[in-house]
């Protein structure tokens, strides 16, 4: 046999809605594709044409023995590009201050009332956590305030962002700093201070005024009013990029697909991210009342990125994030960061919570799970070694149950290049995290995410097909920047 010949490299394929087929490679590349070449690609791969054997070969279907070695060492370097975020000391550093909150959000998973006290984090844990973070040896370091809202407790916000600051005046990192708050709390003296830290903001809106009132009400009954301008406020003090905000889709939200994204072009934000209700916490007890089938999220979601689309193409700048999370993985050879989609999962990993409890959680779901019962995640105390918190029996656990490999189920998907099981969904879900994938609503749901994607970019013409590759492109590259 000549040195020449292809050699067929393992590869999974998939039929999608449309009848056509999907293959994906062991590097994340892709071709659609035919049944008559699925089986010249099994069989007889000479059957194929020369051209397409070189664009496979390309795609990592297809290899021979003059380039095993330089192929090998290729595909290594884009799977760990794939796998950066986790593979590195935690970026992410989530600080929990306090629960409390002004809202009375029915989906809301944690929050207290503000007249509930013993749900803030102590000073002594504050200064311990300041100091923890910097045993990550990560060279950008975000740290994201969230709660309830952590306005309420500025005082223990303010003194974490000026401690870091301090600290890092010898180690020299490169720090983002975020507070997640319905920014009814937000002052002048408190734009002030992060103006001077350069901190970004981030809040929910759930669409119009009456909608977002009903999902996240309020006891003054301006729930609505009192975001907007705290946005405002924040944009005349720290800039017009200085906040963001998501939403989170309730069953009344099903009916305002259009309504939602045209309050996020009416309030001038550039993002949005749709996204369903979770079943973590307070939120799990409320589904009865407030949740829906996967199919009518299905719909909305559709809607609402096809009214996106439409704005995109008058020329208002809106990008859905959900879409960017799942477009990156398949159109982008670089990590975006989201550890929920990683094989093993990022939790514990790339992402440490510091809980107002005085423990660390893997993630933001796993110190959810705790408010209602389940403390079966918590890493260790704050002031643990960062060492014995990513050596954690929890964390040991947490990889054994997201690395594809040990799944049939996922060791055979399409998909298994760009996503994994979550064990915290499926211990929030079902009480265990060992749980066959297609059974939980996160393969379900990132299943149906990623045909639709896939057949968008089949069908996508020249302009939508830029438009996906600008969100595929991870934040802060110079592609991502020019959407």
């Amino acid at each position: 046999m000549s040195v020449y010949a292809p050699i067929v490299q393992p590869f999974n394929f998939r039929r999608l809605v449309s009848g056509e087929w999907l293959a994906i490679s062991e590097s994340g590349d892709f071709t659609f594709t035919t049944e008559d070449e699925l089986d010249a690609l099994q069989n007889n791969v000479a059957r194929l044409s020369l051209e397409r054997q070189a664009e496979l070969k390309a795609r990592f279907f297809l290899s021979d023995k003059s380039s095993n070695t330089g192929r090998a060492r290729l595909l290594a370097s884009r799977r760990a590009a794939r796998r950066s975020t986790v593979a590195e000391d935690p970026s992410l550093h989530i600080v929990v201050p306090t629960l409390q909150c002004a809202h009375s959000c029915q989906y809301c998973q944690v929050s207290r009332a503000l007249t509930d006290s013993g749900h803030a984090m102590s000073p002594d844990d504050v200064e311990q956590v300041c100091s923890s973070i910097f045993e990550s040896k990560s060279r950008v370091l975000t740290i994201e305030f969230q709660g309830g809202d952590p306005l309420i407790r500025f005082d223990l916000v303010k003194h974490a962002i000026a401690r870091i600051t301090e600290i890092n005046r010898l180690e020299r990192r490169s720090l983002r700093f975020v507070v997640a708050s319905t920014l009814h709390q937000l002052t002048n003296e408190m734009c002030d201070f992060f103006a001077e830290h350069q901190v970004y903001l981030s809040t929910s809106i759930d669409g119009p005024q009456d909608l977002h009132n009903r999902n996240r009400p309020a006891a003054t009954r301006d729930s609505f009013q009192r975001t907007v301008e705290g946005i405002q406020l924040a944009r005349h003090r720290l800039g017009a990029e200085s906040v963001s905000a998501l939403m989170t889709c309730t069953r009344t939200s099903l009916a305002f697909p259009d309504e939602v994204v045209d309050q996020y072009v009416t309030l001038g934000l550039h993002d949005i991210f749709l996204r369903p209700l979770s079943s973590y916490g307070f939120a799990k007890r409320n589904q009865p009342l407030l949740g829906y089938s996967a199919d009518k999220f299905q719909m909305f979601y559709e809607r609402a990125l096809k009214r996106i689309l439409h704005w995109n193409r008058a020329g208002v700048e809106l990008r859905e994030v959900y879409a960017s999370i799942i477009l990156n993985k398949i159109l982008s050879t670089f990590d975006s960061g989201y550890v929920d989609l990683q094989s093993p999962n990022g939790a514990g990993s790339a992402v440490l919570v510091y809980n107002y409890d005085g423990f660390v959680y893997p993630s933001d779901e796993a110190r959810m799970l705790a408010e209602t019962g389940d403390r079966s995640l918590r890493l260790g105390k704050i002031g643990t070694p960062l060492a014995a918190l990513t050596a954690s029996k929890v964390r040991r656990r947490i990889v054994d149950a997201s690395t594809i490999e040990n799944f049939e189920d996922c060791r055979t998907c399409a998909y298994n290049q760009y996503c994994a099981p979550n064990p915290v969904d499926a211990q929030a879900q079902f009480g265990t995290m060992h749980v066959r994938a297609p059974e939980t609503e996160h393969c379900n749901r990132h299943t149906w995410l990623f045909d639709f994607f896939f057949e968008a970019v089949r069908t996508a013409d020249d302009w939508t097909l830029d438009l996906f590759h600008r969100w595929a492109a991870p934040a802060g590259s110079d592609q991502h920047a020019q959407g």
